[in-house]
């Protein structure tokens, strides 16, 4: 059963923002993934048969990358875990929210293993650091501006 990310992986990255917006709207932008086309640029194509909750997969396309990603917890509207293979990347990815005064506190952290990430790590963890960065401003971004 997983709980968390693998933080012995080879490349673990954290990463949190700010946003001014009720809790519930980041957390309906951020779960509702048919609508990630339509905010998050690197992401070409994203689908969900149902609600996410533990042992639901979803699907999303990314950098060329298409990724079936398994939900394992979800703790409404506090906490998402998922993750699960894709081209030889294990990869698991939690998001926690936590809102103080009408500002939501978005932590997300994520970790990598595989022969693709253990080839070339230091380039691996540019690019997930680049990415989680890219993906918290344009859900700050959309949320803010919702």
């Amino acid at each position: 059963m997983i709980t968390g990310i693998d933080t012995s992986a080879p490349v673990v990255a954290r990463h949190s923002i700010t946003i001014d917006a009720p809790l519930r709207r980041v957390w309906d932008l951020h779960t509702d993934v048919s609508g990630w086309t339509s905010w998050q640029s690197d992401i070409t194509a994203a689908s969900a048969d149902g609600p996410l909750v533990p042992g639901s997969v979803f699907h999303w396309t990314t950098f060329g990358m298409e990724i079936a990603s398994t939900v394992y917890a979800v703790e409404e509207p506090y906490r998402i875990l998922w993750g699960g293979p894709a081209h030889g990347i294990d990869g698991i990815h939690q998001w926690t929210f936590t809102e103080a005064d009408g500002i939501v506190q978005v932590h997300t952290e994520e970790s990598w293993d595989g022969d693709p990430i253990r080839a070339d790590a230091e380039s691996m963890a540019a690019a997930l650091d680049a990415s989680l960065t890219a993906w918290l401003e344009r859900l700050k971004k959309t949320a803010e501006n919702a």
